[in-house]
């Protein structure tokens, strides 16, 4: 869908959609599944940037290949340009402190620290900002929906049913503090076999399908589990990027034109009115 195609009311200066990634709980891809995602949009002709929100554990910089001593400028000193990669606009807190240095923060410090990532970054005419969620429902969470106008959320999931428990308390979230819903991603959905070709769905199947249906919201599309994908963002060169034409980059592009498709369907929220009675 061409860049016309969004809605051009910037949520914040320079950035158009906010949109969440998000998962119930750890382990799940979404860190993956967000950087390829942002090159998936890219390679549809939309300006993109990621925000790392995960400040106990930023991911983002390794894996688009930031060198742990590339820190972003600033111009005034007080704003940060955001490091660019791939085409990609990136901030994380792995950009601003030392690679081993561990953030023993209390939550609201967390809450604060994203605020200043996200609004004093100098974004540049973003048509998507996907912010990189930590998992779970905590303070960072309740500040977003609090402090930012998001467009909208994504789900990351596996099939698993515990999984899919922690899913479900995340749509739970986001709809509890009026965030739309835009669909939800099964990632890991299908192994196949490198050397006999068989494929199975090692963390059970429907899963995504079964809570996009419960929460009567999308399923975005279903990700292959492959150990291509997980030494590609080792080596900080996503796949959509690295390795264009397979499977696992088109499975990300499909997703990427559904994303856009939901979006699209939003409608603006009306301004508020002020009645005077008689």
């Amino acid at each position: 869908m061409p860049r016309t195609c969004l809605r051009r009311k910037p949520v914040i200066e320079g950035v158009k959609n906010i949109v969440a990634v998000a998962s119930g709980k750890g382990g799940v891809g979404k860190s993956t599944v967000t950087a390829n995602l942002a090159l998936a949009l890219q390679k549809l002709g939309h300006r993109v940037g990621v925000l790392d929100a995960d400040i106990y554990g930023p991911s983002q910089a390794q894996m688009f290949g930031v060198s742990p001593t590339q820190k972003p400028q600033s111009q005034d000193g007080q704003s940060f340009d955001p490091i660019e990669a791939q085409g990609i606009q990136l901030m994380s807190m792995a950009f601003l402190v030392d690679q081993s240095t561990p953030m023993i923060w209390r939550g609201p410090m967390a809450a604060s620290a994203f605020q200043q990532l996200l609004n004093q970054t100098r974004w540049s005419d973003l048509d998507f900002l996907l912010i990189d969620m930590p998992p779970g429902t905590g303070d960072i969470q309740l500040t977003m929906a609090q402090k930012v106008k998001v467009t909208g959320a994504v789900i990351v999931t596996t099939p698993q049913d515990i999984a899919l428990l922690d899913a479900e308390r995340g749509i739970e979230m986001f709809r509890q503090v009026k965030v739309p819903v835009l669909g939800v991603i099964e990632n890991m959905s299908l192994h196949t076999c490198s050397s006999c070709g068989h494929s199975e769905p090692i963390f059970g199947s429907g899963g995504g399908e079964r809570i996009a249906t419960d929460y009567q919201t999308q399923l975005l599309g279903q990700l292959p589990l492959t150990r291509r994908l997980r030494e590609l963002m080792d080596a900080g060169t996503p796949a959509v990027a690295q390795e264009p034409e397979s499977p696992t980059s088109q499975a990300f592009g499909q997703i990427a034109e559904q994303l856009i498709l939901q979006l699209s369907q939003l409608e603006e929220a009306p301004a508020p009115t002020i009645q005077f009675s008689e």
